[in-house]
């Protein structure tokens, strides 16, 4: 059930075991989040331009970002609340953002919200690429 918990098994101190299935701890919070906005903004019929867009959207992404570079120096570390509170705040800007980008392809908030993961992962994969598994 990879699709579920894209964690390994040296990882699954990063996932929740919800029914023998192990479930990302971050996932859980962002994906029912990200569909509740979604599914609240179109019932709303919310604006496509809010003045606030990008920096709140960039501020709810921020939290996970962080979160996930210090797992990648130290994966011992955090905890699973944490994860799945930052998930949240991740899925309100996902959330935002698609609802955005499902009417009008490619807005600049989705833009500089990719613009922000690429700043933030990519160092830090690179970082503490492991290498390929074995298995």
């Amino acid at each position: 059930m990879f699709w579920l918990s894209h964690h390994h098994e040296e990882e699954y101190n990063r996932t929740y075991l919800l029914g023998g299935v192990r479930v990302c701890a971050r996932c859980l919070g962002t994906y029912p989040v990200l569909l509740a906005v979604m599914v609240g903004l179109f019932k709303l019929r919310a604006p496509l331009v809010w003045r606030w867009d990008v920096p709140v959207v960039l501020g709810l992404t921020l939290p996970a970002l962080v979160d996930w570079a210090v797992g990648r120096f130290r994966p011992a570390s955090g905890s699973n609340a944490v994860r799945t509170f930052t998930g949240v705040l991740l899925g309100a800007a996902l959330g935002r953002a698609l609802f955005i980008h499902v009417q009008k392809p490619l807005p600049a908030v989705l833009v500089w919200q990719a613009a922000l993961v690429a700043v933030v992962a990519l160092p830090v994969f690179l970082a503490t690429f492991r290498g390929p598994r074995n298995g």
